[in-house]
């Protein structure tokens, strides 16, 4: 804004005669001044308009700002209570994990313990079975030796049996001689009458074993003499001679009777 202030005349021509009654005032003798207050007046409603425009502008951004920062602050704590709980739920799924593998370390350490034992059982039984073959092929040695020599023994009985045959007949038929089973497979029981001269019908007995190769007898009566009967086992497991091994029994019983 500029004041248009131009002076027409000089100070000292401003003063008028003090002596003339009419001539004119000092006020009216001062210069016209033009202010321009139109033209401010239009500038400060502009400037102000500018001004407006401006704090309005400034309360926008300042309030997009603001609204921005509240909806950023909003997502920050629905991130962090996010991740808050994402990290609750990790640390419960170590914490599971955790508890599977110390579950883990314990079955796989009852494994382990079971696995020994049952190795350890396996070679018991291993040890076990083998010992079991070894007392097989010792069993089946003494079965086959026990059969080979019950072969070889049958096949002497079965001579010696051929051999006794008309003799035992003759034995049974004149000398009231009576072979019976004693009970066992091994044993037969002789039993003799005839003995005695007062009663033909008294009977005596023995039961020879023959199970082993060295026969022996388990019991007579009535009792005799045991050395005559030994003596007669004797002669019979030397010289396998049944014949003369009854006879010499019957003869033990005449004499025990009488």
């Amino acid at each position: 804004m500029s004041t248009l202030f131009e002076p027409s005349l000089s100070t000292s021509a401003m003063r008028a005669p003090l002596s003339t009654a009419d001539a004119p005032s000092m006020a009216d003798s001062l210069p016209a001044i033009t202010f321009g207050f139109d033209d401010l007046r239009e500038r400060m409603a502009r400037f102000t308009d500018r001004f407006d425009e401006f704090i309005a502008r400034g309360r926008r951004q300042v309030l997009e700002e603001r609204n921005q920062f509240c909806i950023n602050v909003a997502e920050l704590q629905e991130d962090q209570r996010m991740k808050h709980k994402d990290i609750e739920i990790l640390a419960q799924k170590s914490s599971h994990h955790a508890a599977a593998l110390s579950a883990q370390e314990v079955e796989t350490a009852e494994m382990q313990s079971a696995i020994a034992a049952i190795i350890q059982q396996r070679d018991s039984h291993a040890q076990h079975r083998d010992r079991l073959k070894s007392e097989i092929g010792s069993y089946k040695k003494q079965i086959a030796a026990r059969r080979s020599a019950q072969q070889a023994y049958a096949k002497e009985i079965d001579a010696q049996s051929r051999l006794n045959v008309p003799e035992l007949d003759f034995w049974e038929t004149y000398l009231g001689l009576s072979i019976e089973g004693a009970g066992q497979v091994d044993r037969l029981k002789f039993v003799f009458s005839n003995l005695d001269e007062r009663d033909w019908e008294k009977e005596a007995w023995f039961e020879l074993d023959t199970e082993r190769r060295e026969y022996r007898v388990i019991g007579c009566r009535p009792k005799v003499e045991e050395w005559e009967v030994e003596t007669c086992v004797e002669r019979l497991n030397e010289s396998r001679d049944l014949g003369a091994f009854l006879r010499g029994m019957r003869e033990v019983f005449i004499r025990g009777m009488n």
